[in-house]
């Protein structure tokens, strides 16, 4: 019996080191994106979340706001394979999958791999191809797995997809259809800078010993140490009351007359997965209501669709996605 206790009080104190020296890296990965972003603190926290969650990103603002740059950036800092595909009208499902090409010196076939092909993929203006190369991404963001001529080929442990819309160029574009939305774990929404924020851009481009290029930037985690973080996952402790409080609020949307069509189950385990992972990026193995307040907005807003009626009153997926989280009781 004492074994036994001796032996779970050192795989605790073990866990608590663990986390003290991920929590001293994700310090570090913040101070050196801040050294190239200026704010975007929320957006760069429900990056770091969704990754450390195993989940894919939809990050919608208006150009210019850095969005393929956070998404580079972090490639830099995690040390991953990094590719970028950049979506246009005439781009086809081989132009992202790859394709085979007869080899004449073996008289064989051989796979030429894609861009997709990659840790992390940053697929820029996903609503600009049309819906037959946007499909080509459902297998691959489900599954893991590309099947090109009959044969399978999966991807590596990391594998993410962050891709990126602008919310207001509509001509030219095809919007996502909802079975291809449902696959991103977050629609994150990066707005302009403040003032005070704007200032200090225009002070690092003024001073140009501030400015920070991306090919200085140095990695500061592995893959190897990021996977290690995502397995403490299953060890991150909730509750059933906050299991309550989740399913509560997916309810909410199946009931609300502001939507017309609901979350499903899989926006649950998007709660559920993403709020462990805010915990542990907390330093904490253990997952609090405040962790699945502050990632509930990003997993709800582009899942719901809403009657025309709310549209018309001016509401939007994320005011009625907010306005639901706060008519459910936080458990004591």
């Amino acid at each position: 019996m004492e074994e036994q206790i001796k032996h779970k009080m050192e795989e605790s104190a073990r866990e608590r080191t663990d986390l003290a020296a991920f929590s001293e890296k994700v310090m570090l990965l913040r101070k050196e994106i801040s050294k190239v972003i200026v704010g975007q603190q929320e957006a760069v926290d429900l990056l770091l979340t969704a990754i450390l969650a195993d989940g894919h990103v939809l990050i919608e603002g208006v150009p210019g706001v850095a969005k393929t740059l956070l998404a580079r950036l972090l490639s830099r800092l995690i040390d991953a394979r990094f590719s970028r595909i950049q979506f246009t009208p005439d781009l086809m499902p081989s132009d992202v999958l790859g394709t085979t090409v007869f080899n004449m010196k073996t008289s064989e076939f051989d796979f030429h791999e894609g861009p997709v092909f990659s840790d992390l993929v940053l697929v820029d203006e996903i609503n600009r191809a049309p819906a037959k190369t946007q499909a080509a991404l459902f297998e691959v963001m489900e599954e893991r797995q590309v099947t090109i001529d009959g044969i399978t080929r999966h991807m590596d442990d990391l594998y993410t997809i962050i891709a990126t819309q602008n919310p207001v160029e509509q001509e030219g574009t095809y919007r996502l259809p909802e079975a291809q939305l449902d696959r991103f774990l977050f629609k994150i929404r990066m707005d302009y800078p403040t003032v005070e924020e704007e200032v200090d851009i225009l002070k690092r481009h003024q001073e140009k010993t501030r400015l920070v290029k991306l090919e200085e930037v140095k990695p500061v985690l592995t893959v190897s140490e990021l996977l290690l973080m995502r397995g403490k996952l299953e060890t991150v402790y909730i509750e059933e009351s906050l299991l309550r409080y989740i399913a509560t609020i997916v309810q909410q949307t199946r009931t609300s007359k502001a939507v017309y069509l609901g979350a499903s189950p899989r926006a649950s385990v998007a709660m559920l997965n993403a709020s462990k992972a805010c915990a542990l990026l907390g330093g904490r193995d253990y997952v609090t209501p405040e962790d699945i307040k502050f990632v509930t907005p990003s997993v709800l807003q582009h899942r719901l669709i809403l009657t025309a009626e709310a549209e018309m009153e001016g509401y939007t997926p994320l005011k009625v996605a907010q306005r639901l989280i706060d008519k459910v009781e936080v458990p004591k």
